[in-house]
């Protein structure tokens, strides 16, 4: 049997140097890699290319490798709740690459199926399309859209077994999955790691074959990014 646990974050993590491209998964604060960025922050790794939906928010997530000047590019979706992201982008301190949501799922997608590019009609017309490739189909204008080239991806299920297999839960299901097997090499951390043949396959949602490496998170806060609730009556 296949074996890709690892004892800990430092052992997940080895091979990530400066300046490489990392995939990280998750929406918004939900299903974020939190033990591995905060990692990533001990080991002051700098000039990252980081792709993921968002960009944290000023004092958690993908913020506190901002707050460090760690990330020299980020290439995103939704980055409206990080008052130092939104800084650095206007000071020109920080490279952005921001891309329609479809489309960075599906660079992401694209990238774990092996498939170079692909054409959609989202941002035709708009900067988005500047510098790219255009085609018509079906009546209809395009723009042709490379798959992503990362170093690694880091991803963060419900479960796991020692083989790789995972299971997410809820909006974690956000990007984590395209993710997995996007890149050269693929980490996942778990909040529950079980022995190899504990899940049931029917409801593994990520085979391990598109993991290398696989463990359990010490600690996880799952914050709410804005929280909304009732006015008492």
């Amino acid at each position: 049997m296949i074996n890709k646990k690892v004892n800990n974050v430092q052992d997940a993590l080895q091979g990530i140097e400066n300046g490489m491209t990392i995939m990280l998964g998750g929406f918004g604060l939900c299903g974020i890699p939190e033990n591995s960025i905060a990692e990533l922050v001990k080991k002051e790794t700098k000039d990252l290319t980081c792709i993921s939906n968002n960009a944290g928010v000023d004092d958690f997530g993908l913020g506190l490798l901002l707050q460090k000047r760690q990330i020299k590019k980020m290439i995103s979706s939704y980055v409206g709740e990080n008052a130092e992201f939104e800084r650095q982008m206007l000071s020109g301190e920080l490279e952005v690459d921001l891309i329609p949501q479809g489309t960075l799922a599906e660079r992401c997608r694209a990238a774990q199926a092996g498939i170079p590019a692909f054409f959609t009609p989202a941002g035709y017309g708009t900067e988005v399309a500047e510098g790219k490739e255009v085609r018509e189909f079906n009546g209809k204008m395009h723009v042709m859209e490379h798959a992503f080239k990362a170093d690694f991806a880091i991803v963060k299920a419900w479960k796991g077994d020692e083989a790789g297999n995972l299971i997410f839960k809820g909006t974690a299901r956000n990007f984590n999955p395209s993710m997995a097997g996007a890149a050269k090499i693929t980490i996942a951390e778990v909040e529950e790691l079980l022995p190899a043949g504990s899940l049931d396959p029917n409801e593994i949602h990520i085979p391990g074959i598109l993991v290398n490496r696989i463990f359990q998170g010490e600690k996880y806060e799952k914050r709410i990014e804005q929280r909304t609730v009732r006015a008492k009556n």
